[in-house]
């Protein structure tokens, strides 16, 4: 395991320049494998990096890892891009940094937070004008170049398409030393860095010619880069795959179990968001993916470098075709607050496609363990024996299941474990109410709900590093 942390002045280095490296660097096979020659990338973090669609999304992903990688890192990067004929952005990371009593106080700003006495607004409009100064900032996301180019939008405009369009993105609360030292003991261990890896796929878009029933999942799109924006804050190692067949799903899956660097981790994370049914999701072929057999391929004998460690799932797709119209409360309000227009993520009902996978010989006798343990997954619809009920979705926020399990996790993940913060999602998914007037989704509901096999409290403990 590598030492926790880049020294402080390498940090600054990096945060100092990374809007120029997103735009300049070129991260190729070269340069990462030169990382990993040195230890300082694992082979799954190379994958996660080299699977990236553009040059800036590679480079953003690997300026998140190198702070986390060990007081080596910032000299083998430097290293890396001399040897990939990148030397004027080794220059720039080593020359001193120029002395700008205005820019100090950005500089010691952490990505998220606000200066004290600034507003939102005030620190979005303080950190463009920066921008345009001098080129700097802090560790931008995929979009900033985009965002940059709309020079014709004001902040006030543009702050307002994201306040309407975008789901919450509010930082992710820390956790305290003080809740940690007073939680860990009764805890899953969670102290790796990261804490583990978490694998996203999400289906949109579907075959017309073999499946033409299932409709493109308009939002999906919000939810996976949802996902990948908080279990990143949330330091986990994040593989994003859309728009893969059953079978594709599949191999997908059996190559993530089996990712050797499992073994130094604490945790991981799997999240499947498709059109479904109960049981299944569906694969953008139209074949289902057994969701039995997803839960097996984690188990203690096939994946046992994660024995006896948390593993997440959660599954935004329907169980089921029928509609929640919800029932009246009695002497309740007279409606609840909705959100803007939702659309139904149904699927169609289809054959099983169960099958049977071979189970690992552990060798010598040891403590056994239950065949499934130490799992917890959240769906986004019920599972009844009458009922088994749609998931809503809204087309530009994305799901609702996503979005409100995004915004607790941001807010609660501090001091709260994963089950209560699940528990506090139903409670947000049950006041939700359809907002479509002429049509049958008009006051629909949707419940959420999860299943649990862990042993112990499952907190994340956000943002707080332990000493080993």
């Amino acid at each position: 395991m590598l030492e926790c942390g880049m020294l402080n002045r390498d940090r600054q280095a990096l945060r100092r320049c990374s809007a120029t490296l997103c735009k300049q660097l070129v991260v190729d096979e070269l340069l990462v494998q030169s990382l990993q020659a040195d230890n300082i990338l694992t082979e799954a973090m190379a994958e996660s990096i080299m699977t990236e669609q553009t040059s800036q999304k590679r480079s953003w992903r690997l300026l998140l890892l190198l702070p986390k990688r060990g007081p080596r890192a910032f000299s083998s990067f430097c290293s890396a891009l001399r040897d990939t004929e990148q030397q004027h952005l080794c220059d720039l990371l080593t020359q001193p940094p120029e002395k700008d009593g205005k820019d100090t106080h950005l500089e010691s700003i952490q990505p998220g937070e606000e200066p004290e006495g600034q507003t939102g607004r005030q620190v979005m409009q303080t950190a463009e004008k920066r921008r345009e100064r001098c080129g700097d900032s802090s560790l931008p996301h995929p979009t900033q170049e985009e965002i940059a180019v709309k020079r014709a939008r004001t902040h006030e405009s543009m702050e307002f398409s994201l306040d309407a369009d975008s789901p919450i993105n509010t930082p992710v609360h820390p956790c305290t030393h003080d809740f940690y030292l007073s939680h860990c003991q009764q805890s899953y261990r969670m102290k790796s860095s990261p804490r583990g890896f978490a694998l996203v796929i999400s289906n949109v878009t579907f075959d017309p010619c073999t499946e033409p029933d299932l409709d493109p999942r308009k939002g999906g799109e919000v939810d996976d880069e949802v996902l990948r924006k908080v279990f990143t804050e949330l330091d986990y190692v994040v593989t994003v795959h859309r728009d893969l067949t059953a079978q594709g799903m599949r191999a997908c899956i059996e190559n993530f179990c089996r990712w050797p660097d499992h073994r130094t981790v604490d945790s991981c994370v799997v999240c499947l968001l498709s059109h479904g049914v109960e049981g299944a999701v569906y694969g953008t072929d139209g074949q289902l993916l057994q969701l039995e057999w997803v839960f097996e391929a984690f188990d203690n004998a096939h994946c046992p470098l994660l024995q006896n460690k948390p593993k997440m799932f959660f599954i935004q797709a329907c169980r089921g075709e029928m509609l929640d119209c919800g029932v009246e409360q009695i002497d309740g309000p007279v409606r609840t607050c909705s959100p803007s227009c939702e659309q139904l993520d149904a699927g169609r009902e289809g054959p099983a496609d169960a099958e049977s996978r071979q189970r690992v010989d552990m060798g010598r006798p040891r403590i056994k363990l239950p065949q499934r343990s130490d799992m917890i997954c959240g769906f986004a619809s019920l599972k009844g024996q009458r009922i088994s009920t749609a998931a809503m979705r809204n087309t530009k926020k994305g799901s609702w299941f996503i979005q409100d399990l995004n915004t607790t996790l941001r807010q609660q993940a501090k001091d709260t474990h994963l089950a209560d913060i699940l528990v506090q999602v139903n409670r947000r998914i049950k006041e939700r109410e359809g907002h479509a007037p002429g049509t049958p989704h008009h006051r629909c509901k949707e419940m959420s709900e999860f299943t649990s096999s862990l042993c112990k409290d499952l907190y994340l403990f956000p943002k707080y590093q332990p000493q080993y």
